[in-house]
């Protein structure tokens, strides 16, 4: 069955919202239902969930890769004289809004966001095909 990739996509953007762990999606691989867990809700997984392999967790950023390994990969591309500017914003919290201020200073901002898109995708579609999810 092929999932529908604006499906997926909203699968991974809620499963990397929130604090690590806060909340969760699971596909099931044979009927393409997605499931959206939260510590706010009470939905629960299918009961067959754990002894069937057509349930499998999407991953979130952390998952990916996606968060500061990105950011100090699309800095190295884009910004190399600020490269260290970039690994001391990492440093601290609230680094992605400083990031995002560098990146609007520097007029980079959109380009940005661009790169960042099509590493999600990118990254899904690997994911998916590592997976056996066929995307429609």
């Amino acid at each position: 069955m092929a999932i529908d990739y604006s499906d997926l996509e909203l699968a991974f953007d809620f499963a990397s919202s929130g604090y690590e762990f806060e909340h969760a999606s699971w596909i099931n691989k044979e009927s393409g239902e997605i499931y959206y867990i939260s510590d706010a809700s009470d939905d629960v997984l299918p009961d067959d969930c754990d002894e069937s392999e057509a349930y499998i967790e999407i991953p979130g950023k952390r998952g990916f890769g996606l968060g500061k390994p990105l950011a100090i990969e699309f800095a190295q591309i884009n910004l190399p004289d600020n490269i260290n500017h970039v690994y001391s914003i990492f440093q601290s919290r609230g680094a992605y809004s400083r990031f995002k201020d560098l990146l609007d200073d520097k007029e980079m901002l959109e380009k940005w966001y661009e790169f960042e898109q099509e590493s999600t995708k990118a990254k899904i579609i690997e994911w998916c095909n590592e997976n056996g999810i066929e995307i429609g």
